[in-house]
């Protein structure tokens, strides 16, 4: 091994990824290096407090509270980006790529805010950007479309992104508990933030559907040019009725591409889907994607989406290319950092051009007459209702209505929707789900 040459590796991040990477990094460490045929060593760790308290034994001489320092200093070849957030790390992701450095990271809101600018500098400074548990943690998502699916276009990729979404619907409707106390118990068992929106409101979703929309596209979709809806105004009655129709719900991101019109889609939201469907009985924290190419047809991918584990072992995974690419050149797998060609002048699909089926849930005055009010105003907006259940609602003297269209387009739903608001007898906000009839 002395004659070998030294891959090192700075770490940037010490949290709850770090630990594990640092963890099963060492426990791997002589088997990659004899796969290999390097010395690979983590050179220096950089941390925000050197005196705080981690499950994991870090030598005091390898840390630091500089991370720029890792990413300027001219002994580590491969940065590995774990510090979360955007601002620190886009900097350091920024300076390692300017000196022609390979940069791993698992950070998707970093990749969904600057992925543009991180790609392009990759690209102008001959530095390398890998992000493989960036989305669905241990799920070799990223490798299959850029790799394994490279013949295909895909004109819908969707699925369980998000694993604390996952497990709190799972525990409703396996319970018939309110959202409030399941959220609360996820907590309790460390599968959601103390500060859940991101995950609940559906951000951390969008975040992964706007990489998969690159990857697959190679265009980049902000948030606010997405639908993103969350979980947190669904029932124990929404199961209920739900399963009463033959579906499940499911928080989903969703890209699809019309390749006639050129245009693509990108949204994320509670969904019913099939009761036999493949996605609609994974359960827990596990994570789902379906993706559909032209050539291969349909290929599903399900595991561990988040956690320690999950994504460290999606950042070794990325580690040991990074090793192989600096020892061996650059391989067929790196062409995704390219803009596939194909791809220029795509454009985004106007609210009109995304056609579905709905489900809406209303609470109204428990009364004569406000169906067929109701009814009028769905008609008004070219919105044919395909079923009607009405329940009793809490709210005294109000029953709980819901609705199944057909197909419509979002634009209509809108238009219906802020019409029914304005409806005297409709007495709060009404609940929008998506029907999802995306299985091939």
């Amino acid at each position: 091994m002395s004659n070998r040459r030294t891959i090192n590796i700075g770490l940037c991040g010490l949290g709850t990824v770090g630990q594990g990477v640092w963890k099963h990094f060492g426990r791997l460490r002589a088997e990659l290096e004899a796969r290999l045929g390097a010395r690979i060593v983590i050179r220096r760790v950089a941390v925000r407090s050197l005196s705080k308290a981690r499950a994991v034994k870090v030598p005091r001489a390898k840390l630091t509270t500089d991370a720029l320092a890792l990413a300027t200093d001219p002994g580590i070849d491969i940065v590995c980006e774990l510090m979360g957030g955007t601002e620190a790390a886009r900097a350091v992701t920024l300076r390692a790529l300017r000196l022609g450095k390979v940069v791993v990271s698992a950070n998707k809101a970093l990749i969904c805010a600057h992925g543009a600018e991180i790609f392009a500098a990759a690209r102008r400074h001959g530095g390398h950007f890998l992000f493989e548990a960036s989305v669905a943690g241990g799920i070799p998502l990223i490798k299959a479309i850029r790799e394994g699916l490279v013949a295909n276009r895909f004109a819908r990729i969707y699925g369980i992104l998000n694993g604390t979404c996952n497990y709190i619907l799972t525990q409703m409707e396996d319970l018939d508990a309110p959202y409030a106390s399941v959220l609360e118990e996820a907590k309790r068992l460390g599968y959601a933030e103390a500060q859940e929106s991101l995950d609940v409101e559906g951000w951390d979703t969008a975040h992964k559907a706007s990489i998969l929309a690159w990857l697959a596209h190679g265009v980049w979709v902000r948030p606010e040019q997405m639908i993103v809806e969350g979980i947190e105004r669904i029932t124990p009655a929404d199961f209920k009725n739900a399963a009463s129709l033959g579906y499940g719900i499911k928080l989903l991101g969703i890209i699809t591409r019309d390749f006639e019109t050129d245009e693509i889609s990108v949204r994320v939201h509670p969904t019913l889907l099939p009761e036999g469907s493949v996605l609609a009985r994974v359960s827990g924290v596990f994570n789902a994607i379906s993706v559909s190419g032209d050539v291969v047809g349909t290929t599903v991918y399900i595991g561990r989406g988040a956690g320690q584990d999950a994504t460290a072992s999606a950042v070794i995974s990325d580690i040991t290319d990074a090793v192989a690419l600096l020892l061996h050149g650059k391989g067929a797998h790196f062409m995704g950092e390219e803009l596939p060609p194909a791809s220029r002048g795509a454009r985004m699909a106007p609210p009109e051009r995304i056609r579905g089926r709905y489900y809406v849930r209303l609470t109204v005055a428990d009364r004569p007459g406000v169906l067929a009010r109701v009814a009028t105003i769905m008609a008004r907006n070219r919105m044919s209702i395909a079923s009607v259940i009405q329940n009793p609602s809490e709210r005294p003297g109000s029953a709980s209505l819901v609705l199944t269209t057909h197909e419509s387009d979002e634009r209509s739903v809108r238009a219906a929707l802020r019409s029914l608001c304005a409806l005297g007898s409709v007495r709060e906000e009404p609940l929008l789900l998506r029907i999802g009839d995306l299985e091939d």
